[in-house]
């Protein structure tokens, strides 16, 4: 199968060419890779030009969008900078981020997941970040999603899902979008990549309402938002996460904000959801 990957990266000196050094050391290489520079202010830009020197796959652009780097938006729009460069000739699509080191069959194995299951539209690995001297999972989601730092999506079912949503929360409603239209998301436990900058390192406090707005554009609705923003909380052991969300949830509803999923698409994203939580209660 023919991946092609965009990396989007902002000051990511200290990781992306470990990032790089792995993909370009995969069983099965890529096809192309394009590092989306967004106004890194290090020496990211160099790490990546030495990397396309040496690989004649590997190409690069630099864009300087506006605003603070938060969650959501600003990362996707970065992504389709770099995949408005690429053709159509890919079987796999992956946005991944600038600061994973991936086994070197990770590829391969992906490639499997979808070859041996034609209904498979998006798979991945697990992160895992390293604590005491040893790599373990990062457990902030479940084991049955695939984290936005490493999604890999068939070309059929990223068609299918109209690409990437650029809100916060964009890598929960490809998979509920997926699974609308048909396709499976599958997530291999055992498929671990090292993430060396944790989840939410770098987020500004601008971002605390973001996901509490997102819950609101993908039609989770009251109940279903405060159930969701309670779990985030106690993931995060933070009240005041539950409260912004809560915050950000009414502020878009007060704004009339436009969704990011159809009625149809919303209503059979709550009837997965409440379907989820009534399996796990009963």
């Amino acid at each position: 199968m023919d991946f092609y990957i965009v990396i989007p990266a902002y000051n990511e000196e200290a990781f992306i060419g470990k990032t790089l050094q792995s993909l370009t050391a995969q069983t099965l290489l890529p096809k192309k890779i394009v590092v989306v520079n967004d106004g890194s202010t290090d020496g990211t830009q160099a790490i990546i030009d030495r990397f396309a020197n040496k690989h004649s796959f590997i190409t690069s652009t630099i864009i300087h969008s506006e605003g603070e780097h938060l969650p959501g938006s600003k990362v996707i729009n970065a992504f389709y900078k770099g995949f408005e460069l690429l053709d159509d000739a890919y079987d796999v699509i992956c946005k991944f981020d600038a600061d994973l080191i991936f086994p070197k069959d990770y590829l391969q194995k992906i490639a499997a997941i979808f070859e041996q299951d034609p209904t498979c539209g998006m798979a991945g690995g697990h992160c895992s970040i390293e604590k005491n001297g040893s790599w373990q999972l990062e457990s902030l989601t479940n084991k049955d999603h695939i984290r936005g730092a490493l999604k890999a999506y068939r070309k059929s079912c990223f068609k299918a899902i109209g690409g990437l949503k650029n809100t916060m929360g964009w890598d929960t409603v490809d998979e509920l979008l997926a699974q609308f239209h048909g396709w499976k998301v599958c997530a291999d436990t055992q498929l671990m990549v090292k993430h060396l900058k944790p989840t939410g390192h770098a987020y500004a406090a601008a971002a605390k309402h973001k996901q509490g707005k997102a819950f609101y554009k993908m039609r989770y609705g009251f109940w279903l938002t405060h159930i969701a923003a309670a779990k985030l909380a106690l993931k995060k052991q933070s009240l005041s996460y539950y409260i912004n969300c809560i915050r950000g949830y009414n502020q878009a509803k007060d704004e009339n904000m436009p969704f990011i999923v159809s009625e149809a698409e919303g209503e059979f994203l709550r009837k997965l959801r409440w379907k989820g939580i009534k399996k796990k209660l009963f």
